[in-house]
């Protein structure tokens, strides 16, 4: 197949250009590296089934020749970096999204949405199955990513419903594993890299809210299930086994075997007390699910922020680094 992957030099988008050029696919990444890092997909410039484009998807695009499916990932995914970036996350999920639609139309191609968790805002159903229609502050400070998220899904269906264009979507739950940023603001980079630098882990709140945590092998496997699938979802993508912030901060403690103590802050405005994915969907539609248990998944993760986060974050140059806030 020869697959479109929009923010293909990010976190997910990497990995999933990976294993689909792993399994023979040719890969067009576009990226314009507002969160993404060419780095992350410097190993696959060598291959001649890969292709990486410098753009942003808000500005009109098109790639030449057939083209079999488009995977739309192109936004920021993290707390500081939509605070950072609030009118590129809600132009990236409207306009971005559309033109990847579009490019799926003239191609006849499948269009996969990589939509979020975010949907569900702050829940009052647990846990979450896709029919739940979520409990979102449309004017808060998350609203610029859950929004433009909840527009790009009714932006796809409509795309569905009135052109035929072949649309699936997922909702992903919160993922970890190599190539996360250190300051990217989610709750395991920012453990990881506070318990590497042997600093106190930050903790908002009591700790008490929970998580479901998703290794990114597992996710990744899930989007290209979902690439091959005629199913329109949405499908949940995340580990079903929930655990409290708090227990993430003690096991991380135990695989870094760092000494440090935990610090409590102040709960951001629309933390989610609780989120856990049904999963029910992904496991009878696309025979999907997470098989790597957190403890390893951790061991991976901390291994390779080892070498990338203990120099740079020793002593003055931490304190002159900005600790981003949310989790």
């Amino acid at each position: 197949m020869k697959i479109v992957v929009t923010g293909g030099g990010g976190f997910l988008g990497s990995h999933l250009c990976e294993a689909l050029l792993r399994r023979g696919d040719t890969v067009w990444c576009l990226d314009n590296f507002s969160t993404g890092a060419p780095e992350n997909v410097s190993t696959l410039r060598g291959n001649p089934r890969f292709r990486l484009v410098h753009t942003d998807v808000t500005a009109a695009f098109d790639v030449p020749g057939p083209l079999d499916a488009v995977a739309h990932l192109a936004s920021p995914a993290s707390p500081p970096d939509y605070d950072r970036l609030p009118l590129e996350t809600l132009s990236v999920g409207s306009r971005g999204t559309e033109n990847a639609l579009r490019l799926a139309q003239r191609h006849d191609a499948r269009f996969v949405l990589a939509s979020t968790s975010e949907a569900y805002g702050d829940p009052e159903t647990h846990p979450q199955p896709e029919e739940y229609w979520g409990n979102v502050n449309p004017v808060g400070p998350r609203s610029v990513y859950d929004e433009a998220k909840r527009y790009a899904e009714a932006l796809s269906m409509a795309y569905r419903r009135s052109l035929g264009v072949d649309v699936g979507i997922v909702r992903i739950f919160n993922t970890y594993g190599p190539r996360m940023r250190p300051y990217d603001g989610r709750v395991v980079s920012t453990f990881v890299r506070q318990a590497l630098a042997g600093h106190p882990l930050t903790i908002y709140g009591d700790g008490s809210q929970t998580r479901s945590f998703c290794y990114v092998d597992d996710l990744v496997r899930g989007l290209v299930a979902m690439v091959d699938s005629g199913h329109s979802g949405p499908v949940n993508l995340g580990n079903p086994s929930e655990r409290t912030v708090r227990q993430l901060a003690e096991l991380v403690l135990t695989i870094t075997g760092s000494p440090v103590r935990i610090d409590h802050r102040p709960l951001p405005v629309d933390d989610p007390a609780r989120r856990c994915p049904v999963i029910t969907r992904a496991r009878e539609q696309l025979g999907w699910a997470p098989v790597v248990p957190i403890e390893e998944g951790l061991r991976h993760t901390v291994a390779w922020f080892t070498d990338r986060c203990r120099p740079p974050l020793d002593g003055a140059s931490y304190q002159a680094r900005q600790e981003p806030v949310g989790t």
